[in-house]
């Protein structure tokens, strides 16, 4: 393998090293300027597959352990990541639902079939006064998807009056009528999901029409603020992009952005635990195309949008392999692997390189479907390495992103190359720098030197995720095959710290 020079900061013309020379690292913690949007570690839950039945909600009765029908052991686990925004209800299924179903009492709440995810009965007894609720109890902006594929512009409006208004108006009253007295703070709304799909189908010219329609009749109610959100682009839209930024512009606060690791859209997608050296490679060269995405989508947002007012919401991302054998082929319950844990660690590092204009980020699923925080079968959970991923990172949310450079080896599949090395760093509010690395690589430990401009450190202490293989994952009747343990390889040095990352490792450090 070759030597390379991977700038976080910018593209950087550096020569090459030999073959011998260690990884470096420099981090510029004296350039700290933009802050980590704390919403780039949000999550994903929608009416699909046992998410939310089974997953978030079992119901006041059930014999599992449960908070008013929230499940203790997931609520628990979602408290511990802190996470900063869940969005709800979905996904395509935002565009079949109508809010109204589901609310009132829950023995009268009319039942209908979930046509996108598996055909099955959706009986509406999670809905928005369970979801709201749930927001509160972790602590959590909600993100509400509003329905524009088939729902009427009157009926996101008296969403947004019934959740947020505290005047004696017709839904505020309606609220009170089913229990909840003063209204919830929703910041996030969400105008239509995937709109070019299973949205409605639509040309961008027609959507951005009817984003500006929609949204006109979103109110702000007593001191509520809607920050709005376009349905933007899958992944190589780019036309998606440029047509709402010109048409619609600073009338939304934000627009979306959806891009799975994914083989394809048609046929199979793979195995999430059954796959080859090869497999992995290129999972983590399509994962990090996601780079090249946001700067594509980004660099046409600076055109219209010079004054960074309009935010890019990545609201879907993560692997999409085929569904476990056995399970419903609608549920997409998929187990994660030490794969999917680098599939997090490496975009979360790149987002917070783009938090200047990336404002928010919502992984799919947080339990039971795609890239999951959790998996529960019956009373049994597990947490995911993907879970342990955002556990470690959590500590950049709301801190300075701290620029940096990488050389470091590189890796190949299908005659692309790409850094060994994936790497972040920020600075919190208490002067302590964090860093998060990655070494890709399955085979290779990396001793890496990092160098901190002058930063003076006395003690540094770590964590570290990996396995004995990069296909090992955490079953119910295995539930710690890959989980964090205190990590000690990195010792300080006169210029920074010296670290030797294991082969398909995941680290992160926390200088004092």
């Amino acid at each position: 393998m070759k030597k390379m020079f991977f700038s976080i900061l910018m593209v950087s013309f550096l020569p090459l090293m030999a073959q011998n020379t260690p990884t470096k690292i420099t981090i510029y913690a004296d350039q700290g300027k933009t802050q980590i949007n704390k919403e780039i570690y949000g999550q994903f839950a929608e009416h699909l597959g046992t998410c939310i039945y089974g997953g978030i909600w079992v119901g006041e009765n059930s014999p599992i352990p449960n908070t008013n029908g929230y499940r203790n052991d997931v609520l628990n686990a979602l408290k511990q990541l802190q996470i900063p925004v869940l969005r709800w209800p979905g996904g395509c299924f935002a565009d079949e639902y109508h809010w109204m179903d589901g609310i009132g009492p829950k023995e009268k709440r009319p039942k209908m079939v979930n046509n996108n995810w598996g055909g099955v009965v959706e009986d509406n007894s999670f809905g928005t006064h369970e979801f709201l609720n749930l927001c509160e109890m972790l602590g959590c902006e909600p993100y509400l998807s509003g329905n524009v594929g088939s729902g009427t512009v009157e009926e996101l409006a008296k969403w947004v009056e019934y959740t947020t208004s505290d005047g004696d108006s017709p839904m505020a009253n309606l609220r009170r009528q089913n229990g909840r007295e003063k209204p919830w703070k929703v910041k996030y709304l969400g105008v239509g999901n995937e709109s070019w799909g299973c949205g409605g189908s639509m040309t961008p010219e027609y959507y951005a029409d009817l984003f500006r329609r929609y949204s006109t009749y979103c109110r702000e109610f007593d001191g509520n603020r809607l920050y709005k959100i376009a349905s933007g682009a899958s992944d190589y839209d780019y036309n998606w992009t440029e047509v709402l930024m010109k048409k619609v512009g600073t009338r939304m606060k934000g627009i979306s952005l959806h891009y799975y690791t994914v083989k394809g859209w048609d046929g199979s997608k793979g195995s999430a635990t059954k796959f080859d050296k090869a497999d992995y490679l290129w999972t983590m060269g399509k994962c990090l195309e996601i780079e090249d995405v946001v700067k594509k989508h980004i660099a046409i947002m600076d055109k219209y949008d010079p004054q960074n007012r309009i935010g890019l919401l990545v609201d879907e991302w993560g692997t999409w392999w085929d569904q476990e054998p056995g399970t419903h082929p609608g549920f997409l319950f998929q187990q994660n692997t030490m794969r999917d844990a680098f599939v997090a660690a490496l975009t979360l590092n790149i987002f917070n390189k783009y938090s200047e204009r990336v404002k928010m980020a919502n992984i799919a699923q947080v339990v039971n479907v795609l890239q999951a925080m959790i998996l529960t079968d019956g009373p049994k959970m597990v947490l995911t390495p993907t879970y342990y991923v955002f556990d470690m990172y959590k500590k950049h949310m709301g801190a300075t992103y701290l620029p940096l450079d990488i050389q470091c080896d590189e890796l190949s599949s299908n005659n692309k190359m790409f850094p060994s090395v994936s790497a972040s760093a920020s600075k919190d509010s208490n002067g302590s720098i964090h860093i998060t690395l990655a070494n890709i690589n399955p085979d290779k430990e990396q001793n890496i030197e990092i160098d901190l401009a002058n930063v003076k450190i006395s003690k540094v202490t770590g964590t570290i995720l990996t396995a004995k293989s990069i296909d090992s994952y955490n079953a119910f009747d295995n539930p710690n095959a890959v989980v964090p343990a205190i990590f000690k390889g990195a010792k300080v040095t006169k210029s920074g710290l010296s670290v030797m990352l294991p082969a398909k490792s995941i680290i992160s450090l926390e200088l004092l």
